[in-house]
């Protein structure tokens, strides 16, 4: 019998340029599972998306998922980090939000859109 070599996984970039709820759920879910399949995951945020790496979240739309017993934004959000992706919040947008840096999530790297694009060249691509 011959053993193949797995396939590379190819990296995922997710751009989350909005901070529309579900849209965060479905960046935040399609990161988790493609980290947990051992691809290297980016999740870039700008934009009202720079929301999503906030220490805290919309509490009505994660009360309402966690009813439903599905993962909440917050959840599917660590479990991501905790399997590895990487949250990269984009300096200009951080600024022209407003937010205060220290309102983010603990480990929330600030970076730019050149920082994004480099390390999105060679990965799927995927804009929220």
């Amino acid at each position: 019998m011959t053993c193949r070599p797995m396939p590379e996984r190819r990296p995922l970039a997710i751009l989350l340029a909005t901070g529309d709820h579900a849209r965060m759920h479905a960046a935040f879910t399609l990161a988790a599972g493609a980290a947990a399949m051992d691809r290297p995951v980016l999740v870039f945020a700008m934009g009202d998306g720079c929301r999503a790496l906030l220490a805290t979240l919309d509490a009505a739309g994660e009360a309402l998922l966690a009813g439903r017993g599905v993962a909440t934004v917050a959840e599917l959000r660590a479990a991501a980090v905790d399997l590895g992706a990487r949250l990269v919040i984009c300096e200009t947008a951080l600024r022209a939000s407003g937010i205060d840096p220290g309102a983010l999530l603990a480990g929330i790297a600030v970076e730019g859109v050149l920082a994004f694009l480099d390390a999105a060249r060679d990965a799927d691509t995927l804009t929220l």
